[in-house]
């Protein structure tokens, strides 16, 4: 089947590096470049723009030709294969929180230019690197680059998008700062204090779902999980469901939560039907939970617990309650189950 075409949204400044590292070795880029189909003139427009595609064919021929999968950035060479051993020695992790620590502890084995460290605080996950020395007109080609390796290789582990929360860079915006939104999807800021993501540390309870054999697969194309974003969200549905319940005002609308989530409209919804669930449904379920929980437990008047569960006014409410469970809430507050009035409720 031919090639479908792609938006050209990886910028020249990455294929540039390539380049450089060429150049430093005193070997020629020619051949790579003609194999991505990149001409050479592109190399001297800094806005130019190359494919995923593209951007797979150049480093996967720089990494045969420079013998480094690391393409340059580091001190010394990473032979081919390296890549491959830091994910066959977290394969084997019970969850995605020990198969990434495997993979920073054992990345700073194959190079101590920088070092990676996950650390969780509350319910957020950063996954960051320290510079322990300089990497020069390399740097932001690595920096990137690795948080664009081990965020695919840990997708492709529990088998699902981890939305990121956010990105931040230990440099200043480059001139081509726009496709950070595309390479980091989520809220991106340069000259932080340290360079890494963020993510729900939900994700790191998640269980491994590939083996041996899905690795040895995976292996024979691995550079397209550092170019291409991941589908499938594992915990979207859980994700929905809390941006509901705590933020009701924020995500009355699919566009509101959508934004909320740092996804489209169209991608919720097509990503919950293919988990099986509609938001309609999701939000059903969470304003029930929430008017049950209330009118159970508290002493607050229908219409509080009517705006609390996230309807405009009180009749949509009677109307949704009497759906639910055939009843009023009156009639259910009445109807015999236990009632805990809550100071100041």
């Amino acid at each position: 089947m031919p090639r479908l075409p792609t938006p050209a949204l990886t910028p020249i400044a990455f294929v540039q590096a390539i380049v450089l590292a060429y150049e430093r070795r005193g070997l020629s880029p020619a051949a790579a470049l003609a194999q991505a189909q990149i001409a050479p003139s592109a190399l001297r427009n800094a806005a130019s723009r190359i494919t995923a595609w593209q951007m797979e064919r150049i480093s996967g021929a720089a990494m045969q030709e420079l013998g480094d999968e690391a393409l340059g950035w580091f001190s010394r060479r990473l032979p081919w294969g390296s890549y491959g051993m830091l994910a066959r020695a977290s394969i084997s992790a019970p969850n995605l929180s020990v198969a990434l620590k495997r993979w920073c502890r054992h990345h700073a084995l194959l190079a101590d230019d920088i070092t990676l460290k996950l650390t969780a605080e509350g319910d957020t996950a950063l996954l960051s690197i320290t510079e322990q020395r300089d990497l020069g007109a390399l740097r932001e080609f690595c920096l990137v680059s690795v948080l664009r390796n081990i965020l695919g290789v840990a997708c492709w582990l529990i088998d699902s998008r981890i939305p990121l929360l956010g990105a931040q860079f230990a440099f200043a915006a480059p001139p081509h700062q726009g496709v950070y939104g595309v390479l980091f999807p989520g809220p991106t800021a340069f000259d932080a204090a340290t360079t890494g993501i963020r993510f729900d540390t939900r994700y790191l309870a998640l269980p491994l779902r590939r083996d041996e054999r899905a690795l040895q697969q995976m292996l024979k194309r691995a550079l397209p999980l550092t170019v291409l974003p991941y589908r499938r969200d594992r915990l979207l549905v859980q994700r929905v469901r809390q941006a509901l319940a705590t933020r009701p005002t924020q995500s009355h609308s699919a566009d509101a939560l959508a934004a909320l989530l740092n996804i489209s409209p169209r991608t919720l919804h097509r990503h919950l039907k293919e988990e099986g669930a509609s938001l309609q449904a999701l939000k059903d379920a969470v304003r029930r939970d929430c008017a049950l929980e209330l009118l159970l437990r508290t002493g607050r008047p229908i219409k509080q617990v009517a705006e609390a569960a996230g309807f405009q006014n009180e009749k949509s409410f009677i109307r949704a309650f009497r759906g639910w469970t055939g009843q009023s809430p009156g009639e259910f507050r009445r109807s015999g189950q236990p009632l805990v009035r809550l100071a100041g409720k």
